[in-house]
């Protein structure tokens, strides 16, 4: 019974070698074997190659090199180009045998090969962006005085608000009263000066002196937002103006608004926001795995829904996480308002170059258990080796570990090789089988 599975599962095991065969070879020939038949050759060219001293049994070890891969034997010793020990390998199960290919098949499979190098590679990250406001030109209109707003000339978020345009018109007891101490000072100064008479006028110091105080009075209506023409009115009129026109101190776009019409407004309260959006910044929000590389002053590319293509430096990377995801920033000038705060952008970060082993991206074959490529160790002979990767660009991809600079690699055809490899491995173990059967038949 246990004969039978045994078998049984022998037979389908050879199936499936056949088909995979058979699919990527249309015209590779296979014959049945009797126990203990040596394996014919193919017509493919393509060969196994077990390393010496491994039984079909898969039961042999092999000591490689750690620094040069490529250098494999069966006992421990020494690598022959660096004087390295050589350490039993724990990658190659199920690679054991490498496979050899005839010039006529590597040049039917296109099989190219490429050297491992040193050379600058740059890692590109990329990220959403968002436009949002840049909080260094942020300005908060405040009442300077309490009062009550009569008349709001802000009526919605995204208005556009000029330098001295008047932006409401406020009822303040507080600002009457100094408008009437004002008055008062007036009439005073030009009472003396008329005392003085205007030819010693500036030789009295103390003269001086008050038309230097009549400016710092003007002054501190200009400070509480005062227009220079309110207090013009108030000198010509020589009477206080009990609904008064409060100006913008600065240009900019209302991003919020606290008070209304009828609103009592403290000094201690935010009235109205306004943000100048000729200069604007770009957040973006990395991971762990892309903020490895990124240092202030990299370059960025900024990529505007329209398609327009903006250049300029990383100035800003958060030492805090949120959520273990880290914010960077770019300020942009936005004089000519392309970019929207709030819109989405898409964010290139480019790492600073630096030295390292590449290798064509196509050369890399990602499995399951790994990155792997087929190492070329001359004469048609191929070994498939894994391999540790780096960051990838568009066409390379760093080695950190499994290679040295000068080892040849295959960069085309590289799948048929390895299914080559793992079909030749496949055939080994199916000796193995049939020679245990035979075996076993022996010994009934």
């Amino acid at each position: 019974m246990n004969m039978n599975r045994y078998k049984a599962g022998s037979i389908a095991l050879l199936g499936m070698v056949i088909l995979a065969a058979y699919v990527i070879y249309p015209h590779l020939s296979i014959s049945w074997l009797a126990a203990g038949q040596a394996l014919p050759s193919v017509s493919t060219g393509i060969n196994a190659s077990p390393l010496p001293g491994i039984n079909p049994a898969g039961q042999g070890k092999v000591w490689v090199c750690p620094m040069h891969p490529e250098i494999m034997q069966n006992h421990p010793g020494t690598c022959p180009i660096c004087g390295m020990d050589l350490v039993e390998s724990k990658n190659h199960a199920g690679h054991e045998h490498g496979i050899h290919v005839d010039s006529a098949s590597i040049q039917k499979l296109g099989v190219r090969l490429a050297r491992v190098k040193k050379s600058p590679i740059s890692l590109e990250v990329k990220a959403y962006g968002n436009v949002t406001l840049d909080e260094d030109r942020l300005y908060n209109v405040h009442s300077k005085f309490d009062g009550w707003i009569k008349k709001s000339y802000i009526h919605s978020i995204g208005q556009h608000i000029e330098k001295g345009q008047v932006i409401y018109e406020v009822y303040s007891p507080d600002l009457i009263m100094q408008q009437k101490a004002y008055l008062t000072f007036l009439v005073r100064r030009n009472q003396i000066l008329q005392s003085v008479g205007d030819a010693r006028m500036e030789e009295n110091e103390y003269v001086m002196d008050l038309l230097q105080d009549l400016a710092r009075e003007r002054t501190k209506f200009l400070h509480e937002d005062v227009s220079l023409d309110t207090v013009q009115k108030l000198e010509d009129s020589k009477q206080a103006i009990d609904i008064v026109k409060i100006v913008a101190a600065e240009s900019g776009i209302v991003t919020q608004i606290n008070a209304r019409e009828g609103s009592f407004a403290p000094p201690s309260a935010t009235l109205f926001t306004l943000a100048n959006v000729s200069r604007v910044w770009v957040t973006a929000t990395l991971y762990p795995d892309q903020i490895a590389d990124v240092k202030i002053g990299d370059d960025i590319t900024i990529t505007s829904t329209d398609g327009q293509r903006i250049q300029s430096r990383l100035d800003f990377l958060s030492p805090l996480a949120d959520n273990n995801k880290v914010s960077v920033r770019v300020s942009i000038e936005n004089s000519r308002l392309h970019l929207r705060p709030g819109s989405f952008v898409d964010v290139t970060i480019h790492t600073q170059p630096r030295e390292a082993l590449v290798l064509p991206r196509s050369a890399v074959i990602h499995t399951g258990r790994g990155d792997m490529v087929i190492i070329s160790r001359g004469d048609g002979h191929f070994l498939p080796v894994y391999i540790d990767t780096g960051i990838e660009t568009q066409d390379n991809i760093e080695i950190t570990d499994g290679l040295l600079a000068g080892a040849e690699v295959v960069v085309n055809g590289q799948f048929l090789l390895d299914s080559a490899a793992s079909i030749s491995a496949a055939a080994q173990r199916m000796m193995s089988d049939q020679y245990m059967k035979s075996e076993m038949h022996n010994a009934q």
